[in-house]
């Protein structure tokens, strides 16, 4: 391993999916995987032949699957690794996580209304300098927006 690939650090999923999320596609983009993500590994009706190149291409695929996953493993807790539901590519890694923690559009919905909740309530607590509210009105923003709330 390389002085540079050893220093690199995986984000590790600490519960904050979107912030994990972020980090991560930026790693995997920085090393050209994140096509594995989005796109998975092509698959080939096993009634065809391939071709020698279309061989080496999918052996290559399987060889960066192989490394994107195992980013992903060291990036999760043993025990987040046993609660997703596939784990054959990266892709349907990356899909069980983003399930698991972002759950389907009923509860993303729900979570959009708990934060429109707190975004309403917020205020000044006695003590606080506007930096301290300002970073609480930030965070709440943020992760409306991650949640695909339009905040212009």
């Amino acid at each position: 391993m390389s002085e540079k690939e050893s220093s690199l650090s995986i984000p590790k999923l600490d519960g904050d999916y979107e912030h994990w999320a972020m980090l991560m596609e930026n790693l995997l983009r920085s090393k050209e995987w994140w096509e594995l993500i989005n796109t998975g590994i092509i698959q080939h009706e096993s009634s065809v032949t391939l071709s020698e190149a279309q061989r080496t291409e999918l052996a290559e695929q399987k060889l960066k699957d192989f490394k994107v996953k195992n980013y992903l493993f060291a990036s999760i807790d043993k025990t987040v690794l046993k609660t997703i539901v596939k784990k054959d590519t990266a892709k349907d890694i990356w899909e069980s996580l983003k399930a698991k923690y972002q759950g389907n559009k009923r509860v993303q919905s729900a979570q959009l209304q708990r934060l429109r909740r707190n975004f309403e309530v917020l205020e000044m607590k006695e003590g606080d300098s506007i930096a301290d509210y300002f970073s609480r009105v930030m965070v709440v923003a943020n992760d409306m927006r991650n949640r695909g709330e339009d905040m212009p």
